[in-house]
């Protein structure tokens, strides 16, 4: 750039190097390189972006390179982000089922043109392969983002640090400040005694909010159009639950007509894909796509997109029952305003173990009271993953990044900062199978709990300053991302803060009524919590009585603390980038396969 349109520029303004990968989605594993004219359309689409100074333009390889400005990555990063969203929410293709895909990268670039040159190349690579996933997402050039390799026993060493920095640090911060003449263990402690009232609060909050939230949904606008069916896979792991899944979905009565799509990743053949051929054979409705390079459930849904017929969406996993009538519902709400609808989602194997009925049990907790109660609340829902049903323009705008372990939870953050309207119908059912032995779920919930981190991380600190959310949005989306993943640290320094109170008196403080009343208060959320989910739960699981008494004893004295712990270890591994996909076997069914 001239010496003299510089001065013209920011003071410290820093350029930046992004390329949009751009390509037509087919069903191919590959895509179709879009020509030339399509090229430049998009490239006119961009122009008006760009701010004085800033070049585009259109590469041989058929992308579009960009050259930003900025203080700092963050505006060109969200800059780029508009734009991405720019090339693909008004579709430059009008043939049916066609429409374009992008993929996205930046760096900063140096002033040195041979460390920029490697950049520069570096950038087009991460393009290519952020389009290859179909997921939308801005990746990062950058070649400082290594992975720590994994040492042996690591969650053992992790679980004993969170040990280390939840009750030997703070033990030691409030043994020396003692003595050095400033006592900070009561501050602490009446700071643990308040966040516990807090949560304690929202539970309860959540409890009678899903009482009084809408049970029904409103009556449609409009027949019932087409929808689509998206049934993600994993099939080395589910191939022994995938027929009786897709035998559920073509027994589905919906009077628009459904279109069945298996979406399924597998690293080798397998015998069941004979028998998926034959089902497809006769079932012209249902249709097989299976992703190569697939390393995710997001690849495999992103895929999918280029085969939807439907108006809207439904996405589930491989062991879901849907209830029969699932679509006719899920239509109702999405023709009188909501983008997305989140079922409630049923353990279907709560007798198969101790686990599973647990796990049962806790899914009413999630799905009939957190999830309407919170929505009702905070003024959104939660899309939770599977039972989830889309406005389809609304899914091909968003799409699943596969760069995060809850994939989900990223789309819900993303729909409402785009202003869709996610709705929570615990009516909703679909039937799934649980982990069914204590391993399994460990390395479910660490998944959950890590993604839940990258999610935090990645939305946490901008989503409270977004004017384009209600106040009562941003506060709940910080309860959500912020709140939520600082308690389980917070509550752990009971522990330490008594035990420096027994060092320090040789034995516990007196006992005040404020108190006790705090104490008995936040001992009683969960079970009150619980006796909503009692009121509120699918029909199946409210029958058994036991089940309910047993999650109430497990839970006040073991699980709660071991999800706690989950989150902590988890946050050291996210930190630690230790953030590969563990997949969960379900049920004995699943084991067995596997085996």
């Amino acid at each position: 750039m001239p010496e003299d349109d510089r001065q013209h520029l920011p003071l410290l303004a820093r350029q930046y190097a992004g390329t949009f990968a751009i390509g037509v989605s087919t069903m191919d594993a590959r895509h179709k390189r879009p020509d030339y004219e399509l090229g430049t359309a998009a490239v006119d689409r961009l122009r008006p972006r760009l701010r004085k100074h800033e070049r585009i333009e259109l590469d041989h390889h058929g992308h579009i390179d960009v050259r930003l400005f900025g203080l700092t990555s963050l505006g060109p990063r969200s800059r780029m982000h508009s734009m991405t969203q720019a090339l693909v929410h008004t579709p430059f293709i009008e043939a049916a089922g066609a429409h374009l895909d992008v993929g996205s990268s930046w760096i900063p670039l140096t002033g040195d043109p041979l460390r920029d040159r490697d950049r520069l190349r570096d950038v087009d690579e991460q393009a290519g392969q952020s389009l290859r996933h179909r997921d939308l997402s801005l990746r990062p050039a950058s070649r400082g983002n290594l992975r720590i390799r994994k040492p042996r026993a690591l969650t053992p060493l992790l679980i004993v640090l969170t040990f280390v920095l939840t009750f030997a640090v703070p033990l030691y911060v409030m043994h020396e400040t003692f003595e050095r003449g400033t006592d900070i263990s009561d501050a602490i402690y009446y700071a643990v005694i308040i966040a516990l009232a807090l949560m304690a609060i929202m539970q309860i909050a959540e409890g009678v909010a899903a009482v009084r939230a809408r049970r029904e949904p409103p009556p449609a606008l409009g027949p019932a159009p087409r929808a689509t069916a998206i049934i993600a896979a994993y099939l080395p792991n589910e191939a022994a639950t995938i027929m009786s899944t897709l035998r559920s979905f073509l027994g589905q009565r919906y009077s628009g007509g459904l279109q069945i799509i298996l979406a399924y990743n597998t690293p080798v053949d397998l015998p069941v894909e004979d028998e998926l051929a034959r089902l497809a054979e006769e079932n012209p409705e249902l249709q097989l796509i299976r992703v190569p390079n697939s390393t995710s459930k997001a690849t495999n849904v992103n895929a999918a997109l280029t085969a939807i017929e439907g108006e809207f969406v439904g996405i589930f996993d491989a062991d879901h029952h849907p209830m029969d009538g699932a679509f006719d519902r899920a239509w109702q709400w999405l023709s009188t305003g909501a983008g997305i609808v989140q079922g409630h989602c049923v353990i279907r194997n709560g007798d198969e173990s101790g686990v599973a009925k647990m796990v049962a049990i806790e899914f009413e907790q999630i799905y009939a009271v957190n999830h309407p109660g919170r929505a009702r609340l905070q003024g959104f829902g939660i899309f939770g993953g599977a039972n989830g049903f889309w406005q389809t323009d609304l899914l091909r705008r968003v799409r699943f990044q596969g760069t995060y372990l809850t994939e989900d939870i990223d789309s819900s953050v993303r729909s409402v900062r785009l202003g869709a309207h996610i709705v929570n119908d615990p009516g909703l059912l679909s039937r799934e199978l649980a982990p069914a032995i204590l391993s399994s779920l460990w390395r479910q919930r660490m998944r959950w709990a890590q993604g839940w981190f990258q999610v935090s991380l990645r939305h946490g600190h901008s989503v409270v300053a977004d004017r384009g959310l209600t106040g009562r949005q941003r506060l709940g989306l910080f309860l959500l991302l912020g709140w939520r993943e600082a308690f389980p640290w917070v509550a752990a320094l009971m522990w330490p803060t008594l035990t420096f109170a027994v060092l320090r008196d040789g034995g516990l403080p007196p006992v005040s009524l404020l108190l006790v009343l705090v104490t008995i208060f936040t001992a009683t959320s969960g079970p009150l919590q619980l006796y909503f989910a009692s009121r509120l739960a699918a029909p199946e699981i409210k029958a058994h009585r036991s089940w309910w008494w047993a999650y109430l004893a497990f839970s006040v004295f073991f699980y709660q603390e071991w999800k706690n712990l989950i989150v902590r270890v988890a946050h050291l591994k996210q930190l630690l980038r230790q953030d590969e996909w563990v997949v969960t076997p379900r049920g004995r069914v699943e084991h067995g396969s596997s085996a």
